[in-house]
């Protein structure tokens, strides 16, 4: 499929004399595609059931005049102030017990009822009007999920939702009662009305009780975006839509994928470097204006895998941004290589937020194609000659990579409810092994848990994983590739309890895990071979080959034929090591890239980024500072 690019408008911001001006720069620009409607409910149904649709109706046609393609928002995340007369007991809860409150945007709770029946209404009133809009060629239900934390509601709403979701999946309060082990500290309950949301606890509530409960809070999610799907369903067949965020791991975004045809996401590389990457001063200095060489990429392949191989960068930042403790611009050529960079992952659209710069309100910092006097920004020729180049570069061929990582939400949940140490963050490990890789020069496929295919794959790594996933053990056993796994693979069950079989559970892998520790930064335990483990340390028994040991002799590599297990988070140093030895032994080719350069292979092409802020040589060429470069492989 041939990649596009667009942007995001908002007619309602705009006198209607000034659209048909807008369009028809958009279409010079190269753009393709606008999505508009998503925070316009007040416009929309400015009082309950009166309609202004005359407006959108004119926005659309305007756009389509000009061969523009529209992607049409349900506008859900911004309830009406009216709506919060109607029902005020729909604002999420945070976890003092303070209600949100209306002022800006998202203050809904996901386990409101009649709040989701409400988007559901709105979302099949559109619908059905714009069912037959020929323009209109996809659909983004809501905006945002998570955004501002607001997946974890303490409301009522909440509560009851979850003493519901409790007695479907225990069915008696003694079988809760075991699962939990509410045995300990007398924490047994009668009847699941009992049953509190576990916040306000005197010390840690217990992590079986919390685990459910983010459970459940991720259901919600799944639960109202399906009721959005059903209600356009209902009246049209176009593909739907999710934007998701980065480094949001509150819901799990494949199962909310599962209803919806195309996966996108909100790609702002700057705002992520400094408040979303977990790196350190010297890291983000470096890259101030670049953002982090591998973030990004990241989420262009975990997006991938939940838009089941479709899926879109549906916000893509062209100038600073209003939102994060500092706020730089881009540097010249980075515009364009964040959107190269997405297209080689297999994007098919690119769409730069937004149109124009807004003058007033939360947002008016916030750097767009055009200033708010409408004169071009300075990306704005940066945008003109990577629309001309993508008509160059022609369709970018699919092909699934030979190395597969898996990444799991619920392993992020139960991380985030039981540490162990407070440097421990299954995004960040997840993240780790990514970016060993990439500096590797591999092109990598992130999987989910529930994969039910590994063939073609020649290495795998599952790192982080809670507990085994319904078959993934026999797949692993089966698999004719280079598999890692650990640390803390295996290590609980799904209730939350540590096997007694003991971790990691892999049946023909002689290890058992005694004991973890955990360490602060600066007190790394070094490793005979070079580098060091940081963070965490299991402590095992095992008759396996002993790849890896700290200076003390404690084992950190374990292998056996091409399975390997790995009881610690390996520093970058050891990692990249590790991983090019086993990368050997799976056949497969690596070059250890310069830092800040990356590449990336599709069936079609060949894409190199620089991702630094100065020139850098590499295979007998200079690569220019933020640059991207691509060649053909197919003539």
């Amino acid at each position: 499929m041939k990649p596009i690019l667009g942007t995001c408008y908002y007619p309602e911001h705009w006198p209607q004399s000034q659209w048909q001006d807008d369009a028809k720069r958009m279409r010079e620009l190269g753009l393709k595609v606008v999505r508009v409607g998503e925070f316009a409910w007040s416009r929309f149904e400015p009082k309950p059931e009166t309609f202004d649709w005359a407006w959108m109706d004119q926005a659309v046609d305007v756009l389509a005049a000009e061969g523009l393609q529209v992607v049409m928002g349900t506008p859900t995340a911004t309830p009406p102030r009216w709506m919060l007369e109607r029902y005020p007991d729909m604002l999420a809860v945070d976890a003092n017990g303070h209600p949100r409150k209306f002022g800006s945007r998202r203050h809904y709770c996901f386990s409101h009822r009649a709040y989701r029946d409400e988007s559901a209404r709105i979302a099949g009133i559109m619908a059905e009007r714009y069912a037959n809009n020929k323009h209109i060629v996809a659909w983004q239900i809501d905006n945002e999920y998570s955004c501002h934390d607001t997946v974890i509601s303490y409301s009522d709403a909440a509560r009851l939702g979850f003493q519901q979701w409790l007695e479907n999946k225990y069915k008696t309060i003694a079988a809760l009662n075991a699962a939990w082990g509410n045995v300990f500290w007398s924490m047994e309950y009668d009847s699941f009305v009992q049953v509190d949301l576990p916040n306000l606890t005197v010390t840690e509530p217990n992590p079986s009780h919390c685990l459910d409960f983010r459970r459940y809070s991720s259901d919600q999610v799944v639960d109202y975006n399906r009721a959005q799907v059903d209600a356009i369903r209902a009246h049209t067949s176009v593909p739907l839509i999710h934007n998701y965020m980065g480094r949001i791991v509150d819901f799990d975004h494949y199962k909310v994928g599962e209803d919806l045809e195309i996966a996108s996401w909100d790609s702002y590389p700057l705002g992520f470097l400094v408040d979303r990457s977990g790196a350190d001063d010297d890291w983000k200095r470096r890259f101030e204006r670049q953002g982090d060489p591998d973030f990004q990429a990241f989420h262009h392949d975990l997006y991938r895998a939940v838009g089941k191989g479709r899926w879109w960068v549906m916000e893509q930042q062209p100038g600073p941004v209003n939102w994060a403790p500092n706020n730089p611009a881009p540097l010249p050529g980075m515009v364009r290589l964040w959107t190269m960079e997405a297209i080689a992952h297999e994007a098919e659209a690119v769409c730069y937020f937004r149109w124009r710069q807004a003058p007033f309100a939360q947002e008016q910092m916030h750097a767009g194609l055009l200033r708010p006097d409408s004169e071009p920004s300075a990306v704005y020729p940066e945008v003109e000659s990577t629309a001309q180049e993508i008509e160059e570069l022609g369709e970018v061929r699919t092909q699934q990579a030979k190395v597969g990582l898996i990444f799991d939400y619920e392993s992020c949940w139960a991380w985030e409810v039981q540490p162990q140490g407070e440097d421990f963050d299954n995004f960040a490990l997840a993240l780790e092994f990514y970016r060993g890789l990439r500096r590797l020069g591999l092109t990598v496929d992130i999987l989910p848990p529930t994969v039910s295919d590994l063939s073609g794959y020649q290495l795998l790594l599952a790192p982080g994983l809670m507990s085994w996933p319904e078959g993934l053990l026999d797949q692993l056993e089966n698999f004719s590739g280079v598999a890692l796994v650990g640390p803390r693979t295996g290590s609980k069950t799904t209730n939350f309890a540590i096997p007694p079989s003991m971790p990691p559970g892999i049946p023909s892998l002689d290890c058992r895990v005694n004991y973890v520790e955990t360490f602060p930064f600066g007190s790394e335990r070094a490793l005979e071979n070079g580098g060091a483990v940081r963070t965490w340390l299991e402590t095992v028994e095992t008759s396996e080959n002993v790849v890896e040991k700290t200076s003390d002799g404690t084992p950190v590599l374990i292998a056996k034929d091409k399975l390997y297990y790995l009881a610690g988070w390996p520093d970058a140093d050891a990692l990249v090591r590790i991983l090019e030895a086993l990368s050997s032994n799976a056949g497969l080719s690596t070059t250890r890239l310069p830092e800040g350069v990356r590449k990336r292979t599709t069936a079609s092409h060949e894409f190199v980024f620089n991702h630094n802020a100065f020139e850098v040589e590499f295979e007998g060429e200079v690569l220019e500072a933020a640059s991207a470069h691509w060649k053909r492989l197919i003539i």
